[in-house]
């Protein structure tokens, strides 16, 4: 017996959730039984009822905003709208027109990527605009068109109204250089800051090398006034800063500013010139106006001299002290075979100022320069030698070298730390020369 074929079971039709949005801008009319919101919601809950064969099913939830503008979206009814859209409540938001949605055709824009992300359905009422049919997303299209187009004219205006302020050397906003502070959307020369500012313009023309006095700066615990070390990266781009010298610059072009600057035109010049040498030449100056601080004075656990040396890896330059039994005999024995430079320099110059204000040296080299020096007391002294730490930081290189021979007789590098044994002589004669400097300071003020 043949049975007759059953026909197929058809798929349960599947349950799309409307959730009805509803806008007016004034309040006028709200406390009406019957009023424009009500209008709306009439219109779109008949919609989604003739939708009820594809499975459309209204959400109790009512999204009403009385008295809210379509030029924004914050609305509360829409924000709670758009959170249950987040959280896969609902699949499809009916209006009565575009525009109870959004009148901003980039907020629209900006409300479709939403409705895209979360796979939910835009329809319009009495506008037959039902992103579910080709052409609602035609419709679609184009309005996003006009919302790009609106975008660019703003950018553009933007763009302008910007390089039409900054030819009339305002600030436009940002982060304040190290310097000044932003009041009334103006730059401020703050003073303290720089004086900080034109010392490392002038340190830098001293030393040369933005490297080098990074390294400086950064062991020395030189701040901007948002915390950070003044690294490497922080000083090329105030060293090329020209907002220094009261200039507004835009596109390469450089105006003047309305705010006034902190460094001198030929401070800049010379600066900006030394950035012009060829990076290796400039280099090769500073390392040639670096001389070795130690060089004759610095001895080895076994008493032997070291002297300085140094070596090139990837393209930089490491220098170092060497004993003279490994240039001679190689490392075979030698507690210390060599010493990074740069480290044991700068424990030298950090032991040499605290040595220098220790109470037992102050008083020795009174004693001692009282001889020569006329009226000096142990509190001129303690003065002078308090002075000679932050005028250190100003000194050259060679000067630096020069002192550094003057005060230092000798540096012995044991294995477990660094000896240093000064010359009384050679404090009295910087004591003398601080002096000096003194009086002619006050003659010439």
């Amino acid at each position: 017996m043949t049975r007759k074929p059953q026909p197929a079971t058809p798929a349960p039709l599947q349950k799309l959730r409307c959730a009805v949005y509803t806008r007016k801008s004034s309040e006028e009319g709200l406390e009406m039984e019957f009023n424009s919101l009500e209008a709306q919601r009439d219109a779109c809950e008949a919609y989604v009822s003739s939708q009820r064969a594809e499975g459309w099913l209204l959400v109790p939830d009512r999204y009403d905003d009385g008295g809210f503008s379509g030029g924004t979206l914050d609305r509360p009814a829409l924000k709670r709208l758009l959170a249950d859209i987040e959280t896969g409540k609902i699949d499809i938001v009916v209006v009565y027109k575009i525009d109870r949605l959004s009148r901003s055709l980039m907020d629209f824009s900006r409300l479709v990527e939403v409705f895209d992300q979360h796979k939910v359905t835009f329809v319009s009422v009495t506008q037959s605009f039902n992103t579910t049919t080709s052409m609602g997303r035609l419709t679609l299209n184009i309005l996003l068109s006009f919302a790009q187009f609106e975008r660019e004219v703003i950018g553009e205006r933007i763009r302008d109204k910007f390089a039409a302020s900054r030819k009339r050397g305002m600030w436009m906003g940002g982060w304040a250089p190290l310097g000044y502070e932003v009041k009334d959307r103006k730059l401020i020369v703050n003073d303290k800051d720089a004086n900080l500012v034109r010392s490392i313009f002038d340190r830098f023309l001293k030393v040369g090398s933005a490297t080098t006095l990074a390294q400086q700066l950064v062991a020395e615990n030189i701040r901007n006034k948002y915390g950070k070390l003044i690294d490497k990266g922080m000083l090329y781009k105030m060293l090329n800063n020209p907002v220094y010298v009261g200039v507004a610059l835009h596109k390469g072009v450089s105006y003047a500013g309305e705010h006034s600057g902190i460094i001198d035109r030929k401070i800049w010049d010379k600066v900006q010139s030394k950035f012009q040498e060829n990076p290796r030449k400039r280099a090769a100056g500073t390392r040639a106006q670096t001389p070795a601080l130690l060089k004759g004075i610095i001895f080895g656990p076994t008493g032997v001299a070291m002297s300085p040396t140094h070596t090139r890896k990837n393209g930089r330059l490491y220098r170092y002290y060497l004993s003279q039994n490994v240039l001679k005999q190689g490392a075979g024995d030698c507690p210390v075979a060599r010493v990074p430079a740069a480290e044991v320099e700068k424990i030298v110059i950090d032991q040499v100022r605290l040595l220098l204000l220790s109470p037992e040296i102050i008083v020795q080299t009174w004693r001692d320069a009282r001889k020569s020096i006329k009226g000096l007391t142990e509190s001129d002294v303690r003065d002078s030698l308090l002075a000679f730490g932050p005028l250190w930081n100003e000194l050259f290189p060679a000067e630096q070298s020069r002192i550094i021979e003057l005060l230092v007789e000798r540096v012995d590098v044991r294995t477990d730390r660094v000896d240093i044994k000064l010359r009384i002589a050679g404090v009295t004669s910087l004591i003398g020369e601080l002096a000096r400097d003194s009086v002619t300071q006050q003659d010439a003020a």
